[in-house]
């Protein structure tokens, strides 16, 4: 398997190339999921001169194997289950129950770190384009979604460089519409399709945020 892409920044222009149709509009918001698709959204918000913040989602990892996801939650107490995992990995109440309580305070934590005093963005009647750097299982950006419909915005875009077919094809059936560069099967991981996947870090995020500001001419 080669890699399609260099780094996040690499691919988040080569994702803003397929954009185009949404840059210099007033009402188009970028929101990127911290941390990883953070850098990715940067450089489609940049490509496309609107303003950018972070859709604040957390993993619930299985214990022991935090690297699959059972599911996610957002703020305002949106939870999404990936029941086929639950079952088949036997997880009680109990447990999702305490994975569940350690990120929302991991949540409260990021939010304060990014956001800082920066006011939450207006999302009704704004067209939403939500990017990552890529979507293995879909539970966070589902989280994500859901979230964000409670806010009613104009549309929801899902706008990543990798993702499975399959998932992109029922994520249709949720959002306007779905744009990802690269669908290969298996997917195996999201990772495989960078040459450099390392760890963003809350520093590299705030710096994304703050620097956001220099070119979106847009506010809403």
């Amino acid at each position: 398997m080669n890699p399609k892409f260099r780094d996040r920044t690499e691919a988040g222009q080569l994702l803003a190339e397929k954009l185009q149709k949404y840059a210099n509009c007033s009402d188009v918001l970028v929101m990127g999921l911290p941390r990883g698709g953070v850098p990715v959204a940067y450089q489609v918000a940049k490509a496309l001169n609107a303003p950018l913040d972070v859709c604040l989602v957390r993993k619930l990892g299985v214990p022991g194997q935090k690297e699959l996801a059972m599911g996610a939650i957002a703020p305002n107490g949106v939870m999404v289950l990936n029941n086929e995992i639950l079952r088949m990995m036997r997880i009680s109440r109990q447990s999702l129950r305490q994975v569940a309580e350690a990120e929302k305070q991991e949540l409260e934590r990021r939010d304060r770190a990014y956001r800082g005093d920066r006011l939450l963005p207006d999302i009704c009647d704004r067209t939403v384009l939500l990017v990552d750097d890529g979507i293995a299982t879909s539970s966070t950006i589902r989280a994500a979604i859901a979230t964000l419909k409670q806010q009613n915005p104009k549309q929801i875009v899902v706008a990543v460089p990798v993702a499975p077919p399959s998932t992109c094809q029922s994520l249709k059936a949720i959002v306007d519409d779905v744009v990802c560069l690269f669908t290969p099967e298996p997917l195996s991981s999201i990772g495989m399709w960078y040459r450099d996947f390392s760890q963003t870090s809350d520093d590299e995020v705030r710096q994304c945020l703050e620097q956001s500001t220099e070119f979106a001419t847009t506010t809403g």
